[in-house]
């Protein structure tokens, strides 16, 4: 007779993975999520990823995802706007005198699919949504639509004063178009739609987006514990956490309390959210995982330097390409990621004498491999929370050279140990690092590959999920204890009968 499987924190509640949707060159908040919900799938909790940006594209991503195996069995996308076209949203009112009720009109010329993202809202080749903008590119409202073209839900964003954002109202159709639910708030939609999904049944809930964690602090259900994931630095100035909170987190801070737990991924950012807010009751640390996988056997290459990042302002690789045109040494590097940044690296490279040193390879999904050939790894953003690319690299003998900035570089490497720290946006600075690094010995470089990936497997995936399954218990009983229902008042004949209860004890 089969033994009956043990019950765990994981598998004790569905679990559910919250972010606000999976774009085409995702970065390290969505490969950590993607790897945490494998790690857990493998213990026997499989985990619903929920979206709410309604690209209509999600099929085909999903078949991406899982081909380049990051995407694991038991793990699976739920799209908001994919489930609603295909099951009805129970319950809830529709007050249309309040809720205005303006379908767009496919002839009109100021509304057509969004010309920019055209292939992410179509579904055999049909438009699956449809957009009217105002003269400056506004989006005013939305209407997305079923597979047949009828009307699925309608968003107005400028019921107050039309042509002008302000004012917001969300009617959802059903097979028909005709409508049946209506909302003033995208809020109320969101919490419908995931009250539906759990169905009143025991459920985790890790919000990893700050986006969904400001809509998602009042979710407050008897079955639902809610865990928010911090994946970078909620610090306004990077190096003061007295400074008060950047303003994409602002709202989920003035609401922790709002939340079972709030996870942020290092001691030093848990200790500088007390020092700043004081005690709290639900801030705990759960660092990213690392599964480095199989040793592979490829020779490295001495003199290559890697970046992997997104190319936006905040992450700086442009330091990075300046700083390897300054060291010499032989050192060429290669980039890993798109981003709007692009253009101005390839204006900064274009006609230096030494420009055949960097390439700038674009989105690679498994451009992490490269820290099996690469000799360093530059990691320069402004902010970090704990970097899992810089975990990776040192799990697989990668050196680190960072910034040392709050959270990530500074916890993870001691200078001149495990890696190389210079002052934040010193690129003279970087540039000597990397100069360093290329005179050192192959022992010295050796021990300093070694220490990395000792530091690396304090994180090892057994380990860090085994402290998910204790926080995740913690949260639940924190969230049993607040949300315990209220005692009934009691009845004049149980009054009656405790107070005779009372006088015989009393003797």
């Amino acid at each position: 007779m089969p033994t009956a499987r043990r019950s765990t924190p994981l598998t004790a509640t569905r679990q559910f993975a919250v972010t606000w949707g999976i774009p085409d060159d995702f970065g390290g908040m969505t490969r950590a999520l993607l790897a945490r919900s494998a790690a857990f799938a493998r213990r026997g909790a499989p985990v619903d990823v929920l979206t709410f940006d309604g690209r209509a594209d999600y099929p085909e991503v999903e078949r991406r995802l899982r081909e380049r195996g990051e995407l694991a069995e038991g793990v699976r996308l739920v799209d908001l706007f994919a489930w609603l076209r295909e099951n009805p949203l129970p319950g809830g009112s529709l007050r249309l005198g309040r809720d205005a009720f303006t379908p767009l009109d496919p002839g009109d010329p100021s509304v057509a699919p969004d010309p920019r993202t055209e292939p992410t809202w179509m579904r055999d080749g049909r438009p699956m949504r449809r957009v009217r903008r105002a003269a400056d590119g506004t989006i005013l409202q939305v209407d997305h639509l079923r597979a047949d073209g009828t009307l699925l839900l309608t968003d107005r964003r400028d019921t107050r004063q039309p042509g002008t954002v302000g004012g917001r109202s969300i009617v959802l159709c059903d097979a028909a178009g005709t409508p049946v639910r209506s909302w003033n708030r995208a809020r109320w939609l969101y919490h419908a739609w995931l009250d539906a999904l759990v169905a009143r049944r025991p459920s985790t809930m890790i919000i990893d987006s700050k986006t969904c964690a400001g809509f998602l602090w009042d979710y407050r259900r008897r079955s639902v514990t809610t865990i928010h994931l911090v994946h970078n630095s909620h610090l306004a100035h990077a190096e003061d956490p007295f400074g008060g909170v950047r303003a994409s987190r602002r709202t989920a801070f003035e609401h922790l309390e709002g939340f079972d737990a709030v996870a942020v991924l290092t001691e030093r950012q848990r200790d500088d959210i007390i020092a700043s807010r004081g005690p709290a009751r639900n801030l705990v640390v759960l660092p990213n995982a690392v599964d480095p996988g199989p040793v592979v056997g490829v020779a490295r290459d001495p003199a290559l330097v890697v970046v992997l990042a997104s190319l936006t302002e905040r992450k700086r690789v442009d330091h990075a390409v300046r700083a390897v045109l300054a060291a010499g040494h032989g050192l060429h590097l290669d980039v890993w990621g798109e981003g709007s940044g692009r253009a101005g690296l390839e204006a900064l490279l274009a006609g230096h004498p030494s420009a055949g040193a960097v390439a700038l390879r674009g989105h690679r999904p498994d451009a992490r491999a490269e820290f099996d050939r690469a000799s360093a790894v530059l990691v320069t953003g402004d902010s970090e929370g704990f970097p899992l690319v810089l975990i990776e690299a040192m799990a697989h003998g990668c050196v680190p050279i960072a910034y040392d900035v709050r959270y990530g570089p500074a916890d993870l490497i001691q200078d001149g140990r495990n890696g190389l720290l210079v002052p934040s946006g010193d690129e003279r600075g970087l540039a000597r690092a990397l100069e360093r690094f290329a005179e050192m010995p192959p022992e010295r470089v050796a021990a300093l590959r070694r220490e990395a990936q000792r530091a690396a497997r304090r994180y090892r995936e057994d380990a860090v999920i085994a402290r998910w399954e204790r926080e995740i218990d913690a949260a639940r009983r924190r969230h049993s204890r607040e949300l315990a229902p209220p005692l009934a008042p009691l009845g004049v004949r149980a009054v009656r009968r405790l107070r005779r209860t009372l006088l015989r004890r009393a003797g």
